[in-house]
C-alpha cells in the first residue's frame, strides 16, 4: 500500500472490530501510512449474534477480507478472528502481533455491537452482552498490551506505545434506548483516564474517541444521510463516511502525538472537538453540616447559576 506521508512507518497496529465500518477504515488508513496491521474481527452480526461469524483464520470472513484489501494495495496485514472479550482472545491478539511482526506499537480498541432497548424492556442478557463486548472488550486487550509494554520498558526498550479507545456521544451524554451501550461507553472514558495515568511511566499514551459515522451500528440513526446521495459531484464530501474519523485515530496512534494522553475527542465529518469532561461548576460551602432544607436551597441556587446540561440523545427537548 502506497504510503501518503509514512507517519506510521515501522509501527505495528492492532485494530479490533476492523472487519467493517470504522474499524476497517482505521485499518486501511494506518496501512496507508506505513503501519503493519493486525485486523481483528470476530465476524458477528450487528447485535452480536453468531450467524455471520467467520469459521476461522483460514476462512473468508470480514477480517480476512480487509487483510486482502490491504495486501492488494501493497500493505502488510494479518487476520485475528478471536473473541477479544475473553482472556484467551485478548492474549492471542497481542501474541499475533508479536509473532507476525515482532512488536506492538498501537492498539485501537473499536469492537462492539448494539442491543437497543428502553430500560423497562432491557433484559439482563442484553445488558451483559453489550457491556461485555464494549467495556470488557476494551479492558482485556489493553491489559495484555500493557503487560507487554511494561516488560519492554523494564528491559530498557522504552516503547512509544499508543492506545486509542472508542467511546461515543452516548457515553458522554447518554442516549435514549441505549442504557447498556451508554453505560459501557461511559465506562470506557473512565478506563481511558485511569490507563493514561497508570501507563505513562511505561511510555504508553491512552486517549479516547467519540466518533459519529455511518456504520452497521448507526444505519438507523443516519438513515437520512444514507438515503441522500452526495449529488452529481463525484468529489462531494460524504459527511458520514467512517473514513472521515480515521485521520485523527492514525495521528493519535502515531509517534507524532507525543505528549497527548488522557484526552477525549469527538470526531464527525470534518469536525474535531476536544471534550473537557466533568469540571467543577458553581459551589457553596457552609463550613458545617447542612440541613436537608438548607442543602436543597443551596442546590437550587447553584443550579440557577450553572450551565444547563445538554440533553441525552433522543430525549424530548
Amino acid at each position: 500500500m502506497a504510503s501518503t506521508t509514512g507517519l506510521c512507518a515501522g509501527r505495528v497496529t492492532v485494530v479490533t472490530g476492523a472487519g467493517r465500518g470504522l474499524g476497517r477504515a482505521h485499518a486501511l488508513a494506518f496501512a496507508a501510512e506505513g503501519a503493519r496491521i493486525v485486523v481483528n474481527d470476530y465476524g458477528v452480526g450487528p447485535d452480536g449474534s453468531a450467524a455471520r461469524r467467520s469459521s476461522g483464520s483460514s476462512g473468508s470472513g470480514p477480517a480476512e477480507r480487509v487483510v486482502e484489501e490491504i495486501r492488494a494495495a501493497g500493505g502488510t496485514a494479518v487476520a485475528h478472528t478471536g473473541d477479544i472479550a475473553t482472556a484467551e482472545g485478548a492474549s492471542s491478539l497481542v501474541a499475533t502481533a508479536l509473532d507476525a511482526f515482532g512488536r506492538l506499537d498501537t492498539l485501537v480498541n473499536n469492537a462492539g455491537f448494539l442491543r437497543d432497548r428502553m430500560l423497562v424492556n432491557l433484559d439482563e442478557d442484553d445488558w451483559d452482552a453489550v457491556v461485555r463486548v464494549h467495556l470488557k472488550g476494551h479492558f482485556l486487550p489493553l491489559r495484555h498490551a500493557a503487560a507487554h509494554w511494561r516488560a519492554e520498558a523494564g528491559s530498557g526498550r522504552a516503547p512509544a506505545a499508543r492506545v486509542v479507545n472508542t467511546s461515543s456521544g452516548a457515553g458522554l451524554l447518554g442516549s435514549v434506548g441505549q442504557g447498556n451501550y451508554s453505560a459501557a461507553k461511559a465506562g470506557i472514558l473512565g478506563l481511558t483516564l485511569v490507563a493514561a495515568a497508570e501507563l505513562g511511566r511505561y511510555g504508553v499514551q491512552v486517549n479516547a474517541l467519540a466518533p459519529a459515522a455511518r456504520t452497521r451500528m448507526t444505519e438507523q440513526v443516519f438513515a437520512d444521510a444514507m438515503a441522500a446521495p452526495p449529488g452529481d459531484d463525484a468529489d462531494a464530501f460524504d459527511a458520514m463516511a467512517p473514513e472521515n474519523v480515521s485521520p485523527l485515530v492514525v495521528w493519535l496512534g502515531s509517534a507524532a502525538s507525543a505528549g497527548v494522553t488522557g484526552r477525549v475527542f469527538e470526531a464527525e465529518a470534518g469536525r474535531i472537538t476536544v471534550m473537557e469532561g466533568w469540571r467543577a461548576g458553581p459551589t457553596a460551602d457552609k463550613g458545617a453540616r447542612w440541613t436537608p432544607a438548607e442543602a436543597g436551597a443551596a442546590a437550587t441556587d447553584l443550579l440557577t447559576a450553572a450551565e444547563p446540561p445538554r440533553p441525552a440523545y433522543g430525549a424530548r427537548r
